[in-house]
């Protein structure tokens, strides 16, 4: 379980680890001071203690002292400050900006060179209210069906918030891109990731915010009649989907994620598996 500390003598109780919180794991307690009250749902994110101004929070241990460091490798400093941002700002991207990152995709890789991705770009505020109306009646309707809940299992503990009419799926986003393949791609649910990970870092150098949103994508797919609105040619699955736009808060400092294992191979193992390990790992290789 994640653990978080806060020292008091700092906090500014401005709530702003709360807000940001994707989990909603935070709460004030009785003396208006953060808390952990949902230890469960921890992505251990980190956002409360990069985003706190105060530098009040430690998280596992991780100190919140430290400021966004500013390394002479431009794009090493924009991937390690890169947050997913939930929390945008209401104005519009203006159309120069869109015409950059326009102009940035036809440079993205793809498998095969097969160039036949399709960009789905919501670009008025107008039509993410419209999908967000659209998605908050689909789901509340569907949790209150016993065939169809199941369906939605995901969304479940956020009827009460859908009812109320808040935007849990979008984030108040002023736009949404969705990357779409054709069906019959080389490299169809590989192609898109890759798209929006370099729309991603091109559109936090323009100072924009974003946000990989697993939620739209599932809301896509469920709903046949969103693909009509993103105008998704026939043949085309929606992959994934990524809000955009300025963001509203700003981190105060880098996170310091736990490090991934890494083998590096510098001479061959010379062990022969057994053929009950090489079945196993032929199995494992496949599941997902």
């Amino acid at each position: 379980m994640s653990k978080i500390e806060i020292d008091k003598s700092k906090c500014i109780h401005c709530g702003l680890c709360i807000s940001d919180c994707v989990s909603m794991c935070l709460e004030f307690d009785a003396e208006k001071i953060p808390a952990m009250k949902h230890e469960n749902r921890c992505l251990s994110c980190q956002h409360c203690l990069s985003i706190c101004p105060a530098g009040a929070i430690t998280f596992d241990g991780k100190s919140g002292e430290n400021i966004n460091e500013q390394p002479d490798d431009k794009l090493l400093n924009l991937i390690k400050t890169r947050r997913s941002i939930r929390q945008f700002k209401a104005e519009e991207v203006e159309e120069e900006t869109w015409e950059k990152l326009k102009a940035m995709l036809p440079y993205i890789p793809t498998g095969c060179n097969n160039h036949k991705l399709h960009f789905s770009i919501v670009k008025k505020k107008e039509i993410m209210e419209l999908l967000k109306q659209k998605v908050n009646n689909r789901l509340i309707k569907a949790l209150n069906n016993k065939v169809l809940a199941p369906a939605v299992k995901h969304f479940e503990c956020y009827k009460e918030a859908f009812e109320r009419g808040d935007d849990i799926i979008f984030r108040s986003a002023p736009h949404m891109v969705v990357v779409s393949s054709p069906i019959t791609a080389p490299c169809a649910p590989q192609d898109p990731i890759i798209a929006l990970s370099y729309l991603e870092l091109y559109a936090n150098s323009l100072g924009l915010g974003t946000c990989w949103c697993g939620y739209a994508e599932i809301c896509v797919k469920l709903f046949p009649d969103l693909c009509e609105i993103l105008e998704i040619p026939e043949g085309y699955t929606p992959v994934y989907t990524m809000l955009i736009g300025y963001p509203a808060v700003k981190y105060q400092r880098i996170p310091q994620p736990e490090p991934y294992k890494i083998s590096e191979i510098s001479e061959v193992n010379k062990r022969i598996s057994c053929f009950f390990c090489k079945t196993k790992r032929l199995i494992t290789n496949f599941l997902r």
